[in-house]
Order: structure tokens, then sequence, then C-alpha cells
């Protein structure tokens, strides 16, 4: 079901959303960015309508207002929103898309009457093109209209809709920030490592890269236990001592992860999580 739809905060993910629902039949109207060249640009990547560089009441001739803006600048644009909006507000759906914060940071347009929800894609932005929105999770929460419309947008978009608890939001993007954000950091991590010990960068992307593509299919084929690798998974405490050693001519974040990190797989994948982190603090 298309409706009409205005953009507030058209960065990445206002853009990739904007263009996609504009295919999918959405007349898209206001699209409100920080300065005027951001706005016009991001009037041309989604193909349709007007660009702002202000919160501007021409917001409130939409049925959905999505606010795709940072999450510290959500409770003001709120605030903001309420005031301008008031009783205009009212039988709105207004829509953010952050992953931490749950629907109640727009409490103030609540309070106006309209339907708050929160439609979180679990999905990176580069900013380049529009990223593949099928088959990924779109997590939603808020009042049961938000809901329902955050749903039929997701599906249309044919990703994924999943609600959770609105308090429990923060839990489920930490989640989201160790399987992408962190996960780069430890590949970056490991691809210095490589390049210390003598290789080319992209001797030892090549060589990282299939590595650990084949552990995740392992644990997506075989579960977690079964795709465990590494001299911590054989109980080679000698090794993992060995390693740590090594690193102590790089930055000391290296190894003090290093050994936090083989912590965590202790805990998360060995069958006797106890004994293994008693072992591996009498070698670390």
């Amino acid at each position: 079901m298309a409706g009409t739809l205005s953009i507030i905060g058209a960065g990445r993910v206002g853009r990739a959303l904007g263009r996609r629902l504009r295919d999918l039949g959405w007349k898209i109207g206001a699209v409100v960015a920080s300065s005027e060249p951001s706005a016009r640009k991001a009037v041309r990547s989604i193909g349709a309508g007007r660009a702002h560089a202000f919160l501007t009441r021409q917001v409130l001739a939409a049925q959905v207002i999505l606010i795709t803006t940072q999450d510290h600048s959500l409770a003001t644009i709120a605030v903001e929103l309420a005031r301008i909006g008031a009783e205009e507000l009212r039988g709105k759906i207004v829509l953010h898309t952050s992953g931490a914060l749950s629907s109640d940071v727009l409490d103030p347009v609540r309070r106006c009457g309209a339907a708050v929800g929160s439609m979180h894609p679990l999905q990176t932005f580069s900013g380049v093109g529009v990223p593949p929105l099928e088959g990924r999770v779109f997590t939603i929460e808020g009042d049961v209209v938000a809901v329902r419309m955050a749903r039929q947008m997701a599906r249309a978009l044919g990703a994924v809709p999943v609600q959770i608890e609105s308090w429990k939001k923060p839990l489920y993007h930490a989640a989201g920030a160790l399987a992408a954000g962190n996960v780069l950091a430890l590949m970056e991590a490991a691809t210095r490592l490589m390049t210390a010990a003598g290789m080319k960068r992209r001797e030892a992307v090549r060589a990282l890269l299939p590595l650990t593509r084949q552990v995740l299919e392992n644990f997506e084929r075989l579960g977690p236990r079964a795709a465990w690798t590494g001299p911590l998974s054989r109980g080679d405490y000698g090794v993992v001592a060995v390693h740590t050693e090594a690193m102590k001519d790089m930055p000391p974040e290296f190894a003090r992860a290093y050994k936090e990190v083989n912590r965590l797989a202790a805990v998360v994948l060995a069958q006797d999580s106890a004994a293994m982190l008693a072992e591996l603090e009498k070698w670390l």
C-alpha cells in the first residue's frame, strides 16, 4: 500500500529508503536536510520530492513522516515538529529509523495525536547506490497504527519485519554493532598484524577474507561450536599466550582486545566456560 511520505534527514538511509519507496509508488513530499545543497542532492537521488534546508510545515502534508537523522537529533526534531505541527499531527504516522532509540523519543509528537514508531533496517548504508533490502530484517516497535504501517512498508521493500519490545532496542543494536562495526575492527586489526608480519596489505586481505567467510558459512550451516576454530577451541593455551606476547610491539589495544575476545569466546563457545576461563587466566 503506497501513500504520501515526507523525509526529515535525507542522508544515506533517507535517500535509500526514499528511492525504494518512490519506486513502489509512494508520493514523496518534503525532503528536509541540513542544508539546501544536501536537500537538493537528496531529491535528485530519490528522484522526487521538494528540497528544504530546515524543518517546515510542508512535511505535515504527507500521511507518513519518516525521520532518518542521527540519534542525537531525534529529541530536538520531535520537539520542533510538535511545535510547528500541533493539532495537524493528529492522525499522522511518524517513524524514525534509529536502531538504539525507541519510539518514546517521539513523545512530543505522540502527545499531539500522531502515532509514532521506529523502523530500523538492519543493513549498512554506504551512501553509494541503494543497498539490497530484500530479506533484510527491519526491526519495528511503537504504537499499534505506526507498527502496522512500518510492517507494511518493510514487506513492500522485500524485508522481514520483526517486532521487539521498545526497552530492548539498545541490546538489539549492540548485537548489530558487534556483528558489523566491531567485526570490521577485528578484520582491520588482523590485516595490520599480517602486514606487520611482512605481507603486503592486498595479500593480507586476500588471505584473511576467505578464512572469515568460511567460518561464517560454517556458523550458519553447523552452529557456533562446530564452527569454532583456532588454538583456544583446541585448548592450546600456550599458543594463545605466544600470540599475546608477539603483539608487544603493536599498540597495546591489540593484545588487550585479543585477550578479551578469547575470554568472550570461552564464555559463549566453550562447553565448560568456567574451566576454560580459569585455565586461560593462568596463561594470560
